[in-house]
């Protein structure tokens, strides 16, 4: 048992250690590229309002770049560290919100909500459907759809994400929810993923004590499936 411990507790510090490793990498490019132009822009003699109001645009995409990454690393390490707050929340509200709020130009989003309840933290669940569809919409193909679904099956509250877009090879798929694990390849939202979007989402499915089940499809795209236990189970569980 101890070595099992021993071994456990260095897998978590390896994991920690190479997690603290990537967000170093993708916070240093940005920090390195801000620095260079601003020293070519005071470098400079020429240099007007012009220039300079060019290097603060640009700045400033880096600053929100770095600003993504971090919250992202934030939500993160909260899921890691459990719920601290509790509710029961229903999935369905969670995910119309998102559907409102999302930039579906160019996609057709094919929703069925229907009423499911969770027992966790509305915020994290809200990330979780905003991050599932927001890469749905991301690796997705121009003309293309997303189904977005939530459900009671059983005693369970199921979320389900589908989307159209480039196929995925089956052994790339578990890849793909480690942290700046991404495909490579373009997307129909040019420019836009960190690679932790679907990290975060499993995290807070982690925490609470959820699963998922992801696939890719045969005629390209991913289907991800998560599925919580009924509110009134989990809490009677998360009390104990």
């Amino acid at each position: 048992m101890a070595a099992r411990v021993c071994d456990e507790h260095s897998e978590s510090q390896h994991a920690s250690t190479a997690f603290a490793s990537y967000v170093a990498h993708e916070l240093r490019s940005p920090l390195a590229s801000q620095r260079a132009l601003l020293e070519l822009a005071l470098a400079d003699p020429a240099a007007d309002t012009a220039t300079w109001r060019e290097v603060a645009d640009r700045v400033l995409n880096a600053c929100k770049q770095q600003e993504r990454v971090l919250n992202a690393c934030l939500v993160l390490a909260q899921s890691h560290s459990g719920l601290r707050r509790r509710a029961t929340v229903d999935l369905r509200r969670v995910a119309d919100r998102v559907v409102r709020a999302s930039d579906l130009s160019g996609l057709t989003m094919r929703s069925k909500l229907e009423r499911a309840w969770v027992y966790g933290d509305a915020d994290l669940l809200e990330r979780l459907v905003e991050n599932l569809v927001g890469n749905a919409i991301r690796h997705n193909t121009h003309g293309g759809w997303i189904e977005l679904g939530t459900r009671t099956s059983g005693t369970n509250a199921v979320l389900t994400v589908a989307n159209t877009g480039p196929l995925i090879p089956t052994d790339v798929v578990a890849r793909l929810f480690e942290p700046f694990n991404q495909l490579v390849g373009p997307s129909v939202r040019g420019g836009g993923g960190l690679g932790l979007g679907l990290s975060v989402a499993k995290a807070v499915v982690d925490a609470h004590g959820a699963f998922t089940i992801a696939r890719a499809r045969s005629v390209g795209g991913l289907h991800v499936e998560v599925a919580f236990s009924a509110a009134r189970r989990a809490a009677g569980m998360l009390s104990n």
